[in-house]
C-alpha cells in the first residue's frame, strides 16, 4: 500500500493542536518539525551530518507531518482536515502540502528525525534502533514512539525530562497526563518513582506507551490506562506532569492541585512562550507555588509545588 504524507505549516502554539486534527482522522503518524530542534541537534555538527536537513519553516512557525493510507477514504480525510485546520485560532493561515509515498518508505521515514541525546544530567534518550554504550550512571531510556508524539527531541518534552530528574522523589506515585509515546513515565519509572500511572485518550499512543513500558523493563512499575487528563486518578500523588498545551494545562491546574499531597510538584510543558503568563496565573490560582521556570526556544515548561496550608 502507498501512503500519503501531508505536511501542515502552522504557527508554533498550534502545532498540538493540528497534531491532534491528524489523530482525530486515524492517521499513521505524526511528526513535528520545529526548527529550534534542529538548531540544537545540529550544534556542533557538520551540515553533511545532519540527520535530516534544517527545513524552511518561517520563525515562529512549525511544519506538522502524518500519514494516510492512499485508499478511497483519502479524499474525504483530506477535506475535514483541511475545514478542521481553518477553523484553527491563527493569525496566518496554515499551509497545506502533500506527497506520495511508497510502503517502505513511509515506514522510515519518521525514524530519520531520531537520534540519541543527552538531556539534563544523566538522561540518555536512544533510538531502539540504534545502538548505545552507556557510561556509568547514566539513566538511559530506549524509545521508539510508534509514531506517537514524544522521544525526547522536542524542546516541550527535553524541558519536561530536565524538571523530573530534578523534583521527583523516589518511591512515590506519578501521573503522566497525555504520555504519548510514554517518554516520561518511563523516565519517571527509571528515576526511581514506585508507581507511575499513564494516561491517554489516544489508542495508539497507549499502545506505543506500554510497549516502551515493557522495552525498558518498567512494565511493573507503569501503568498505561485510556482516558482522559486526570479522570483516571483514585490517590493522591507526589507529582503530577502534563506535557500537553496551554488551553489544557490551565484548566487542569486545579485538578493536578487536588490531586497532589503536600509538598508534591506539577510539571507542566507544551506552553508557548506567549501564553506562559496565562499559565502561570492559573498555577498561582490552584494555589500552586511556582518552583522553577524553564525556556528553550519558543517553549515553557513550569515546576510547581503544593505548599502546606
Amino acid at each position: 500500500m502507498n501512503w500519503m504524507e501531508v505536511s501542515v505549516l502552522v504557527q508554533a502554539e498550534l502545532a498540538e493542536l493540528a497534531a491532534g486534527l491528524f489523530e482525530e482522522l486515524g492517521a499513521g503518524g505524526v511528526v513535528i518539525e520545529d526548527p529550534a530542534v534542529f538548531v540544537r541537534a545540529a550544534a556542533g555538527v557538520r551540515p553533511e551530518e545532519w540527520a535530516v536537513p534544517v527545513c524552511a519553516v518561517p520563525a515562529g512557525m512549525v511544519a506538522v507531518k502524518s500519514y494516510f493510507p492512499l485508499d478511497g477514504a483519502l479524499g474525504g480525510r483530506l477535506d475535514s482536515l483541511q475545514g478542521s485546520l481553518l477553523r484553527l485560532p491563527a493569525d496566518r493561515p496554515p499551509q497545506v502540502d502533500a506527497r506520495v509515498l511508497a510502503e517502505e518508505d513511509w515506514a522510515n521515514a519518521w525514524r530519520a528525525y531520531y537520534k540519541t541525546i543527552h538531556i539534563g544530567k544523566r538522561i540518555v534518550i536512544k533510538p531502539a534502533w540504534l545502538e548505545y554504550r552507556a557510561d556509568a550512571g547514566a539513566v538511559v531510556i530506549e524509545m521508539d514512539p510508534g509514531m506517537a508524539f514524544g522521544c525526547g527531541s522536542h524542546p516541550t518534552t527535553a524541558l519536561c525530562l530536565k524538571l523530573l530528574e530534578k523534583y521527583l522523589r523516589a518511591g512515590e506515585l506519578v501521573y503522566d497526563i497525555g504520555t504519548g509515546s510514554g517518554i516520561l513515565a518511563v523516565a519517571s519509572a527509571k528515576l526511581g518513582a514506585a508507581r507511575v500511572v499513564a494516561v491517554d485518550a489516544d489508542p495508539q499512543a497507549v499502545r506505543a506507551a506500554r510497549e516502551n513500558a515493557e522495552r525498558n523493563d518498567v512494565a511493573g512499575q507503569v501503568s498505561v490506562v485510556r482516558g482522559n487528563l486526570l479522570e483516571p486518578a483514585e490517590k493522591t500523588a507526589s507529582m503530577v506532569v502534563a506535557n500537553i498545551i496551554a488551553d489544557v494545562i490551565i484548566p487542569l491546574s486545579p485538578a493536578a492541585a487536588a490531586v497532589l499531597n503536600e509538598g508534591g510538584v506539577f510539571i507542566s510543558s507544551g506552553i508557548i512562550s506567549s501564553r506562559s503568563e496565562e499559565v502561570a496565573a492559573a498555577l498561582s490560582g490552584a494555589g500552586l507555588v511556582i518552583l522553577e521556570r524553564l525556556q528553550e526556544g519558543e517553549w515553557v515548561a513550569f515546576a510547581a509545588i503544593k505548599e502546606a496550608v
